[in-house]
């Protein structure tokens, strides 16, 4: 068996009626290699004029990087370094949080135009050595994401290296992440190249080794051997993994080797010694009562 466990996403409610599917964490398995958080995002059509509750008010991060990518649609990003960019489809927006940034994530074109909006979020942690590096955002388009195409299955180097490829975004460990797109009846393998490998089926129905893998599942590979992944429909799949950081504690959005780091992270949001995003400065997402430091008695 090559497999270790399915994972089928959870729906999870951002606010405002902003509803994406959760993989990562999970109870049986909170992190594949550094990746400790995977929101699969959509799909769904917002028409012109749509509320701005539904966009991500400028919130903090601390000890990971962000990666945001997109099938289809549109996202405005805005930061406390002074970056706005928007992300389109293939492309990459990596954000390295390390000692802490705030951002904001807005759907501007979608107001004005409509969009069908579908993509995906993912956390990658920081190594203990890089946990607190200067906060650091990249924008990653054409060469820096290398493509490949052969027998039914392209794909596209989102992060990391894999397969001979080397992709341009930033990283601070060994890792790898994919898209594929696959055509019925066509093959992948994924290689032993890391010590943590998981797929997401986006779209489609796969076989994994005689195991039948549908839209919205997560399968984390067993270690230790190749393990072959066929399309039984049209598929879009996202392949990630790579080596382990050591343990992770996640609180809201703050992610950290160390549980007193997240708690002076919480105290700095709720006591807003955090610079907020530059050019969205009139609003931002108060720290939730779960991640509250406890009052002193």
């Amino acid at each position: 068996m090559s497999v270790d466990l399915i994972i089928d996403k959870r729906i999870h409610d951002l606010g405002g009626g902003f509803q994406v599917g959760r993989l990562l964490p999970y109870r049986a398995r909170r992190m594949v290699g550094p990746f400790v958080f995977f929101d699969h995002m959509g799909p769904m059509d917002l028409a012109p004029g749509i509320s701005k509750s539904l966009d991500v008010r400028p919130h903090p991060h601390i000890g990971l990087s962000t990666v945001t990518y997109l099938y289809d649609g549109a996202m405005t990003h805005r930061d406390s370094l002074g970056f706005k960019m928007e992300i389109r489809p293939g492309e990459v927006n990596w954000m390295t949080a390390g000692k802490g940034i705030t951002h904001s994530e807005r759907f501007e074109r979608a107001r004005l135009e409509g969009a069908h909006m579908h993509g995906i979020q993912a956390w990658v942690a920081l190594p203990n050595e890089a946990e607190e590096v200067d906060p650091r955002f990249t924008h990653h388009v054409g060469h820096d994401l290398p493509t490949w195409s052969e027998m039914g299955v392209k794909g596209r180097l989102i992060a990391g290296e894999m397969d001979g490829l080397k992709a341009g975004v930033p990283t601070h460990s060994p890792l790898f992440y994919q898209h594929l797109e696959m055509i019925p009846g066509a093959k992948h393998t994924v290689s032993t190249a890391y010590t943590e490998r998981a797929l997401y089926v986006v779209r489609g129905h796969l076989d994994i080794n005689g195991l039948e893998l549908e839209a919205g599942q997560m399968a984390v590979l067993k270690a230790g051997s190749p393990v072959d992944i066929r399309a039984i429909a049209e598929s879009t799949v996202m392949v990630l993994g790579g080596e382990p950081v050591g343990e992770r504690f996640l609180l809201w959005n703050f992610v950290s080797s160390s549980k007193d780091r997240l708690a002076q992270a919480a105290e700095d949001w709720r006591q807003q010694r955090m610079k907020l995003p530059v050019g969205d400065e009139l609003e931002f997402i108060p720290l939730p009562d779960s991640a509250m430091p406890p009052s002193k008695t």
